[in-house]
């Protein structure tokens, strides 16, 4: 704050003529009462006006619409450039215990998907978006210790969830990878079968991801997705984290797969299994 100066008479203090404070004072002598101190006035700040952008220097204006258009970017969920399907914002570390639900059992039958599916004994598959391990986990069981699980999510807190419970399920043939948003840093030509349970439509950049999953597999390796069903408003998923059969043949095949099959077995979900 300012200093508020200390308002004062005529000498200094309050005093009259000679510096004196007069007492008994004789109406009929020339003389007058001392002036009444001045009570203390604050300063007073003005306020200061907001400076025009064409004030600012041109580097400054460029900097001030970078960043403005970096702020409705991130709070605007993306659109994939080929279907037009808007982005699901992905689960973050707190909805952990929703994967891991009793009832999901009876809404999506994990085991049944897997039994589908057919993995063999000694396959190498990677789980993408694994989360808590949940279907890591089933996999590995399947696979055997002659197979290989690659357990990939971008959060560290979803990974360390998921190495609690391969540890207490006793699997060793399970390795978490830290994923980026644009590469799950699988090995190159190296997987049988690449899953993702309710994932791919949580990607925001899955042209890059497909293009880096293709890399991953074998020759005639399967991409599954499993997704909740687009087309059923029974299904009670808010539908930017639902898929249409349109839709994910539409955006995968642009990338280089080929669709070889859909199933419908399970209650709730699209099973869509993709070629290399």
């Amino acid at each position: 704050m300012f200093p508020v100066a200390q308002g004062q008479g005529a000498g200094g203090r309050g005093q009259g003529a000679g510096g004196r404070g007069l007492r008994n004072l004789n109406p009929n002598q020339d003389q007058f009462p001392a002036p009444r101190p001045l009570a203390p006035r604050p300063l007073a700040r003005r306020p200061l006006a907001p400076r025009p952008l064409t004030a600012l220097r041109p580097s400054a204006i460029g900097f001030v619409i970078l960043l403005v258009a970096w702020v409705a970017a991130a709070q605007q969920p993306g659109v994939h450039p080929v279907s037009g399907r808007v982005f699901a914002q992905p689960m973050g570390v707190q909805g952990a215990p929703w994967l891991e639900r009793a009832e999901r059992q009876e809404e999506e039958e994990p085991d049944r998907a897997l039994r589908i599916l057919k993995i063999p004994k000694g396959a190498v598959v990677a789980d993408v978006g694994a989360g808590s391990g949940y279907m890591t986990v089933r996999m590995a069981k399947i696979v055997g210790p002659e197979g290989k699980v690659y357990a990939n999510d971008i959060q560290p807190g979803m990974l360390d969830l998921l190495r609690k419970n391969v540890e207490k399920a006793k699997l060793t043939n399970v390795t978490p990878v830290q994923g980026a948003l644009d590469d799950p840093r699988l090995p190159a030509n190296a997987l049988d079968l690449i899953l993702m349970v309710d994932v791919y439509h949580e990607f925001s950049q899955p042209q890059k991801m497909l293009q880096k999953m293709r890399e991953a597999l074998k020759p005639g390796g399967r991409l599954v997705l499993v997704e909740y069903r687009g087309e059923d408003p029974s299904v009670p998923i808010l539908p930017e984290h639902k898929m249409t059969r349109a839709q994910a043949k539409l955006e995968v095949e642009h990338e280089g797969f080929t669709l070889a099959s859909v199933n419908e077995d399970l209650p709730r979900q699209h099973i869509f299994v993709f070629t290399r």
